[in-house]
């Protein structure tokens, strides 16, 4: 719940939108709980915009309903294709999401060092080359905002490590 509650509230802090805060709470309901929810449940209860978004800031394919997930490799190399050519209008979560992310690693790793990497399908190298591909995605996406910046700063800590 903490996750999905920082991510809404950065989104608030760069937008009134409403369906993006509600897209900010759900936004890792189809990847996590595909057997609880379905795109159509989305649709109906939130609207279009809102799985628009929530689609967007997905990296399991449109088909996945649950179970083990495809590689992860596969997934990852996928979506940052899929954010490049993204409408920026609908990537506040997806950047949120990230900047979310990134925060939480390097917080951790201030308190149990290179144990962090540990925790991941892979190690340090693959999540640093993830984090800097996904920011280049959004920048080539023209995405503009303080989420981006901060993402920036974060990718550039993880680097640092």
């Amino acid at each position: 719940m903490a996750h999905l509650l920082a991510v809404c509230a950065m989104v608030q802090m760069v937008s009134d939108d409403e369906d993006i805060a509600i897209a900010a709470l759900l936004h890792d309901s189809l990847e996590d709980k595909p057997a609880e929810i379905s795109r159509a449940e989305i649709r109906e209860k939130f609207g279009e915009h809102v799985l628009q978004i929530i689609e967007i800031s997905s990296d399991t394919p449109p088909d996945f309903a649950g179970g083990e997930k495809p590689d992860w490799d596969m997934r990852k190399t996928a979506y940052i294709a899929h954010i490049r050519n993204a409408d920026p209008a609908l990537l506040d979560v997806s950047v949120a999401d990230k900047v979310d992310n990134a925060r939480s690693i390097l917080a951790d790793h201030r308190r149990i060092g290179d144990e962090v990497w540990k925790r991941f399908n892979r190690g340090k190298e693959k999540q640093i080359w993830y984090y800097t591909e996904v920011t280049r995605a959004f920048q080539e996406a023209d995405y503009q905002g303080e989420l981006l910046q901060e993402l920036k700063k974060l990718v550039k800590n993880l680097h640092d490590l």
